[in-house]
């Protein structure tokens, strides 16, 4: 779990503040699969509530890069697919922060988050599979970087007995995603 550890700069702020998030992208499909090296971390937040200065004082200018307070408002207002940037000075780490608009795969996902526990007494909340995979399958579909097949294989490999085929299978069909499935099996 250490490689996760450096990630709780951008995830403790956000519990301090219970600000709901859950983290998805390669470090959920580390932790559901087989490790792989990364420097950024995907969180889908919820700041519909929250106001941009009160979410912008979590990250102080001294230690992180982050957009001013307008572009953060403006993202937030966006129906799909807002969309900011945080960066760790010190580590170059970057958290990709998609907002969660009306999406209605985000809110299934919300709502399906899990609470991981870190050998620290340090805790994340992680995107449910299910979700983690149809998020990939969508980037396969939109970039085909092969990448996100093999997190998916990993993902089946390490923890298929955590995944509800039944659920993926509803999501897959609904988001237009059984073909990108399929090509699994032949890369």
């Amino acid at each position: 779990m250490e490689q996760i550890d450096p990630f709780l700069l951008f995830t403790r702020p956000l519990d301090q503040a219970e600000i709901s998030y859950m983290a998805t992208g390669s470090v959920a499909a580390m932790l559901y699969g087989i490790p792989r090296f990364t420097h950024d971390l995907d969180l889908i937040l919820d700041l519909r509530n929250i106001p941009a200065e009160v979410f912008g004082s979590l990250y102080p200018d001294r230690d992180f890069y982050r957009p001013p307070a307008e572009v953060i408002q403006l993202e937030s207002r966006r129906s799909q697919r807002g969309h900011f940037n945080l960066i760790h000075h010190d580590s170059g780490l970057k958290a990709d922060v998609y907002l969660f608009g009306k999406d209605e795969l985000h809110q299934w996902g919300l709502d399906r988050r899990r609470r991981i526990d870190l050998e620290d007494g340090q805790g994340l909340w992680l995107a449910p599979p299910e979700y983690v995979i149809l998020r990939k399958l969508q980037y396969y579909r939109e970039g085909h970087s092969p990448k996100h097949l093999q997190d998916i294989r990993g993902m089946f490999e390490v923890s298929g007995d955590q995944i509800n085929q039944g659920e993926l299978d509803k999501w897959m069909k609904k988001l237009n995603l059984e073909n990108e499935f399929k090509e699994m099996d032949g890369n």
